[in-house]
């Protein structure tokens, strides 16, 4: 049985949200506030992820039958879906498996395809931090630091670093599992085409989604629509927070 950490807020009708590779739900914070004035969001860390359980595998329809098995946990026969990144290929899988179960569809910043290795440099930086030897955050910013440039990136991974009950520092995500399953997690979602309402929000500078995939995404998504955030990468709900709330209010509420 899997028991996802899980994060309930608000009233009316569900609403999950799922993050990305390397996220967790407290990514999410600003999303949730502002969601749950309108529906119950259930914010998950997925598993090898967060607070959730580490497990010895992971893919695509391992993690959305985590979440049906959240839903029946929470007694939610249906639900709006909202997933971001790797959390949106989740989605993807949960809605070709089980069209019945999901409301409303939106998928943020990813395309049902298979994508090249985009994290090479950031698990070679996460490896090489001397966790054993660590005094501080700034210290493991440094060492990340020589694998990887952008510091917006460097700061999402270290809000995975925490202290243990011995002060000893670590990682919240199963970083080994991760990795070795990363194959897994590169791969595109499978199944019979969804045939309900989805949204694909894309941030206009990130090339997660491009007109190459568009034939791929109607194949298996014969009703999306698409919106575009300008001047966002690929965080487009925290870059341009207040006009992405608006674009999922204006879709689960019309």
């Amino acid at each position: 049985m899997m028991q996802l950490n899980l994060h309930i807020s608000g009233h009316g009708a569900p609403l999950i949200i799922m993050h990305g590779l390397f996220g967790t739900l407290l990514n999410w914070s600003g999303q949730i506030k502002a969601l749950s004035e309108h529906f119950t969001v259930y914010a998950v860390d997925l598993r090898n992820h967060g607070r959730s359980p580490h497990t010895d595998t992971t893919s695509y329809p391992l993690m959305a039958g985590d979440i049906i098995e959240l839903m029946d946990q929470q007694g939610l026969e249906s639900a709006h879906i909202l997933g971001h990144s790797m959390g949106g290929k989740v989605a993807m899988q949960l809605a070709m498996n089980h069209p019945q179960r999901v409301d409303k569809l939106i998928i943020v910043d990813i395309a049902p395809v298979q994508y090249p290795n985009h994290h090479r440099d950031v698990f070679a930086g996460l490896n090489a931090v001397q966790l054993n030897s660590l005094k501080s955050r700034g210290e493991a910013d440094q060492q990340l630091a020589q694998y990887i440039d952008e510091l917006s990136v460097r700061q999402f991974l270290l809000t995975n670093l925490f202290r243990t009950e011995e002060k000893q520092f670590a990682w919240r995500m199963n970083l080994p599992v991760l990795e070795a399953c990363y194959d897994e997690i590169s791969k595109p979602p499978s199944g019979p085409a969804f045939e309900k309402p989805v949204l694909f929000i894309k941030g206009e500078n990130s090339d997660y989604i491009t007109a190459d995939y568009r034939d791929q995404i109607l194949r298996l998504f014969p009703e999306a629509e698409y919106r575009m955030i300008q001047g966002t990468g690929h965080w487009p709900h925290a870059e341009k927070a207040s006009i992405f709330t608006r674009l999922v209010l204006n879709y689960l509420l019309k």
